[in-house]
């Protein structure tokens, strides 16, 4: 089966190329896309001189439309979604992740942090559907289309319609991984605010499901 490995990315010149270098490295993987969200560093020249195939989108438009973007640019079975600024990917973590879906176990699986660090291990224990590590296949995203994706809702729709839709879906520990904190990558305030803003998109996602769901139910 073929695996495209997508990767949205937004001004994450300092830490993509480490992703990208064992993205490479892994023998599954036919293809990696950058979706270059709206960067003003070197976030695209990186991911070219890495031989990731590079999209590139004018302005900003969040994580869940750049990954949906990258989706609809290839013809790929199984879709491997990573997060541009992991600190820590080996190989195994990554094949962790694709190997429950290539060998039929599994339709989706979820990457949890676990012994990275202390904060982003706890947020992942607390919230596993906030993981954007996932591998999983291409006919989830045709089921993804009736549910709503704002922006950061991307994860948690995805776990809110594999509920629905009877999807499989396994956690897979990723041990001694972890990511750049937004609070440490924009300074704490604004940080603090794309957080929260954050959370504010996944909670409408959740509550335009839910009335989806009434919807339907009632007709």
């Amino acid at each position: 089966m073929s695996v495209s490995a997508i990767v949205p990315a937004y001004n994450e010149g300092k830490t993509i190329g480490r992703v990208l270098k064992i993205l490479m490295n892994v023998k599954y993987i036919d293809e990696v896309i950058v979706v270059n969200d709206g960067s003003c560093d070197e976030t695209a020249p990186i991911a070219r001189d890495y031989n990731a195939r590079v999209i590139d989108l004018p302005q900003n438009r969040g994580k869940s439309e750049a990954v949906l973007i990258g989706v609809q640019n290839t013809d790929a079975e199984i879709i491997l979604m990573l997060d541009a600024d992991l600190v820590g990917l080996k190989e195994t973590h990554v094949q962790s992740l694709l190997k429950p879906v290539l060998s039929g176990e599994t339709d989706m699986t979820i990457g949890i942090f676990k012994n990275g660090r202390g904060a982003t291990d706890l947020a992942q224990r607390i919230a596993p559907f906030l993981s954007g590590q996932r591998a999983l296949k291409r006919e989830i995203f045709k089921k993804l289309e009736k549910y709503p994706a704002k922006k950061y809702g991307l994860e948690i729709a995805l776990t809110l319609m594999a509920d629905r839709e009877n999807v499989r879906v396994k956690q897979v520990e990723l041990t001694d991984l972890t990511h750049v904190m937004k609070e440490e990558k924009r300074g704490f305030l604004p940080g603090l605010l794309s957080r929260l803003k954050m959370y504010w998109d996944i909670m409408l996602c959740i509550v335009k499901f839910r009335l989806e769901v009434l919807k339907n139910a009632l007709g």
